[in-house]
């Protein structure tokens, strides 16, 4: 159950397990959408997580406590929001490149083409040696050992894997690796002055925020941030690629600029930016930032009291830990496909993806849960604060939490009702017209969470910050 759930992650930000019982769950339990892992109590437990962090922000500057409710059904949407939006009333694709996918390799084994981007797909065509047809790839993948796969893709410096069971990936290195690790991590990395909370109406009121971040993990982390009052700004650049329908779902309350960090005088303008930010948020895989000044210890001596979020694909430690990966990735390497098609076979046989995105948005949950963590005990003790975590980190607790009896996994709707969907929806006037999309899910009674700024295109705004009231 979500209390249950909630309880597991509330020690690691040194909080008591205990207060889990004030967070109200309603809506039911899992299943709620077909699959066997408990993606309803996860998604809940970590937006309680939040409301607790959020409450105690606002208790900090001087507010009333704080009623905290989370529907179970609803959190459970928020994992696929992005198949929730309407643009002027027609629904916005969300369609993968028909690429992407798992395939028959040798000897009964299957492997997991990651071809979203188009940078990945290249390599992993030029890799197979086809062209950009499932057909072909098919018979591409067919010739290949997938494990020999796996390791030929991510060094043409794709992403992708072989397609492993829950016990071969128990035995795996870098699953014992993340075994040492907890859920996330927030840790003291440098001496700087308690920072008293500056004066508004909301739990983040005067908090800004750099996102550096792509896709949906990290991108819904400062998206959480900007539903409680922090001034978001997304970072992004013109050369790298992009889906740019994911900007509908995870720009809501974000201001949005482009900067080449290839340019000297760009790179400046956004250390300049971190000079002034509470939280920088980076999704890159360990140390690729550094080589431009902008590793936790490095931005921490420019900006004393800075919250860094660090988010990879498969944590800091163990062999895999600068490989490229994505929550499709985690769910292949790491048995969750395969026991989803066992349980759920698909038109096709073979592995199956779950249906909504779970590690992406817990991951995104949970590092915003970091990030508010973290600034309180800036503003109680002071210090600089990393919180870090990986998609594997978040995917090894979502199938720690167990599975869903078989027995209870007959006749589960694949989708919400329609009046659910209108219910938990709202409309924003967006630069590019009138985006219908799911409101932010938690309930607050004294702070209810809300975007002050709708979604805008990639680079949208320059790259400044608003003043502060």
């Amino acid at each position: 159950m979500s209390h249950d759930a909630l309880r597991t992650i509330l020690p690691v930000a040194g909080l008591d397990p205990e207060r889990a019982r004030t967070v109200e769950f309603t809506g039911g339990s899992d299943p709620i959408l077909p699959t066997s892992f408990k993606i309803g109590e996860t998604s809940a437990a970590c937006l309680g997580a939040i409301g607790l962090a959020v409450a105690d922000l606002w208790e900090q500057r001087g507010g009333k406590k704080q009623g905290i409710g989370v529907d179970v059904r609803r959190a459970t949407a928020s994992l696929r929001s992005g198949h929730y939006l309407k643009m002027e009333q027609a629904q916005v694709s969300h369609e993968r490149n028909p690429v992407m996918g798992m395939y028959p390799a040798k000897n009964g084994r299957w492997s997991y083409i990651h071809a979203n981007f188009p940078n990945h797909r290249a390599a992993a065509l030029k890799v197979l040696g086809c062209a950009e047809d499932k057909d072909e790839v098919r018979k591409a993948v067919a010739k290949w050992d997938a494990l020999e796969l796996e390791e030929a893709i991510i060094a043409a410096k794709g992403a992708g894997g072989m397609v492993r069971s829950m016990a071969e990936w128990a035995e795996h290195p870098q699953a014992k690796a993340l075994a040492t690790l907890p859920l996330l991590e927030i840790l003291k990395i440098g001496d700087a002055p308690a920072e008293k909370l500056r004066d508004g109406d909301r739990p983040l009121s005067g908090i800004r925020v750099l996102d550096l971040t792509r896709v949906l993990a990290g991108p819904s982390s400062a998206r959480t941030l900007a539903e409680h009052g922090a001034d978001v700004l997304k970072i992004t650049a013109a050369h790298l690629p992009n889906l740019g329908y994911q900007e509908f779902d995870t720009g809501h309350g974000k201001l949005s600029a482009q900067l080449d960090l290839r340019d000297p005088a760009q790179l400046q303008t956004l250390k300049d930016l971190a000079r002034e930010t509470d939280v920088f948020i980076q999704g890159y895989r360990p140390g690729t930032l550094a080589d431009r000044g902008l590793s936790p210890e490095e931005l921490a001596k420019l900006r004393p009291g800075l919250v860094y979020v660090s988010l990879c694909a498969f944590s800091h430690v163990g062999p895999w830990s600068s490989r490229r990966g994505f929550d499709t990735v985690v769910q292949n390497v790491s048995g969750i496909t395969t026991r989803q098609g066992e349980l759920f076979p698909g038109k096709e046989p073979g592995p199956q993806f779950y249906p909504v995105s779970a590690i992406d948005y817990l991951t995104g949950y949970l590092m915003a849960f970091g990030a508010l963590v973290a600034l309180k005990r800036r503003a109680t003790e002071g210090g600089s604060w990393l919180v870090r975590i990986s998609l594997a980190q978040s995917g090894r607790w979502l199938v720690g939490r167990g599975e869903v009896p078989e027995a209870q996994l007959k006749d589960i709707p694949a989708e919400f009702t329609p009046a659910e969907i209108e219910k938990w929806s709202m409309e924003s006037v967006t630069p590019a017209g009138k985006l219908r999309h799911l409101a932010p899910t938690l309930q607050l009674s004294e702070t209810q969470p809300y975007w002050a700024r709708p979604t805008v295109p990639l680079g949208y705004h320059q790259p400044v910050w608003p003043a502060r009231p």
